[in-house]
């Protein structure tokens, strides 16, 4: 099994000098001896702040954003992939990393959130 962070877009990473998600990940890689591979993803296109949109505009910001990087492809095939993500919040950004995932051979996917948003009752 390999390690996945989500990617943050480089402009996003810029401003916020570190991705959270690749942290989680790295450690967790080294508390278990899985391979991180930090940047096996990658968020090609700026998507907006999804805070306050439903799922189905979250989806569809997200069509097309996330795609393996082209030296990684190669890591994927055939392995099993656990995707760590800081919040999980609808679904829809591991939704689309899994969706890549599959789509360059990767065998199972498995995901990892450190939180997840409580809807509102």
């Amino acid at each position: 099994m390999m390690l996945a962070p989500v990617p943050l877009h480089w402009t996003r990473l810029i401003r916020r000098r570190y991705n959270q998600s690749a942290l989680l990940a790295q450690h967790l890689g080294r508390e278990t001896g899985h391979q991180c591979v930090p940047d096996l993803l990658r968020r090609k296109q700026r998507t907006p702040v999804l805070d306050g949109k439903t799922a189905q505009e979250r989806a569809a910001a997200l069509e097309g954003a996330i795609s393996v990087h082209p030296r990684r492809i190669q890591h994927l095939q055939g392995r099993d992939v656990l995707l760590v993500d800081d919040v999980l919040t609808s679904g829809a950004t591991l939704a689309a990393c899994a969706r890549v995932c599959r789509a360059a051979g990767a065998n199972h996917i498995f995901v990892l959130a450190l939180a997840r948003v409580a809807k509102d009752a």
